[in-house]
């Protein structure tokens, strides 16, 4: 009871939100506009809070160069591109995103790592990455992005696709938290407002569990904390999964 009528009260207080989206307005706006922009100053915070985190993560991902020599990489979600970075020099990236705005962010990050090679942009769902032929990549990157997507299983399925067997899936992502803890809670109160303002994303995915599910070889998932100021997105999972 006391979390439906918190929901209420935050309904409330985002009732203009709430309207605009009644009227068909709010989605449009937020795609083009809202989500690009706020997502570009939260990953500011986010980016700095998660890095040493990253940097572990990635730090083995010239270990999936493919026979040729090369890493071929697709990311799901790239968004403003705050992965680059990242990427050992002369990776070639595939870099795909269901959102076409932020191309801004985009080019000013692509400067910024001039040590990749940038192959094509694809305006894709991960639920369907069907420009992309199957096992022809060699890692594929999603972070802070299965949140979103309106089929977690389906998206797993299109990244174990076009791997290549022996290719690595590298995954970072926000996730529920313990269902007896008040930050469980609090994610219950935002739920609806939040997945409503920030494009569809769900705050209590328990995503290790659709990992565990998927058909890798081997799995590595680390609980770790991303604690931002104010959001209830604190607890993460980290790691790779081997096709």
């Amino acid at each position: 009871a006391s979390v439906l009528l918190l929901r209420a009260c935050l309904a409330l207080l985002a009732s203009p939100i709430y309207l605009l989206s009644f009227l068909g307005m709010w989605e449009p706006f937020c795609r083009k506009v809202f989500f690009p922009f706020i997502l570009d100053k939260i990953g500011v915070v986010h980016e700095r809070k998660s890095k040493k985190h990253k940097q572990e993560l990635f730090r083995n991902l010239p270990d999936f160069r493919g026979p040729s020599g090369e890493l071929r990489l697709l990311e799901i979600g790239t968004g403003s591109g705050t992965n680059f970075q990242f990427y050992p020099p002369g990776c070639k990236i595939t870099c795909t995103d269901i959102n076409p705005h932020f191309q801004e962010s985009l080019s000013r990050n692509m400067k910024k790592n001039e040590h990749l090679h940038y192959e094509r942009f694809l305006v894709a769902a991960g639920e369907d990455l069907h420009q992309v032929p199957s096992g022809s990549v060699d890692a594929v990157v999603c972070t802070l992005v299965l949140c979103s997507v309106h089929s977690v299983s389906s998206t797993l399925k299109e990244v174990l696709r076009v791997l290549r067997p022996g290719g690595a899936f590298y995954f970072l992502e926000h996730v529920a938290a313990e269902h007896s803890s008040w930050k469980y809670f609090w994610q219950q109160v935002c739920y609806p407002t939040w997945k409503l303002i920030f494009a569809g994303c769900c705050l209590t995915r328990e995503l290790w569990k659709n990992l565990e599910e998927a058909k890798f070889s081997e799995l590595k998932i680390q609980h770790i904390s991303v604690a931002l100021p104010w959001m209830p997105i604190e607890p993460h999972i980290v790691g790779y999964g081997v096709k």
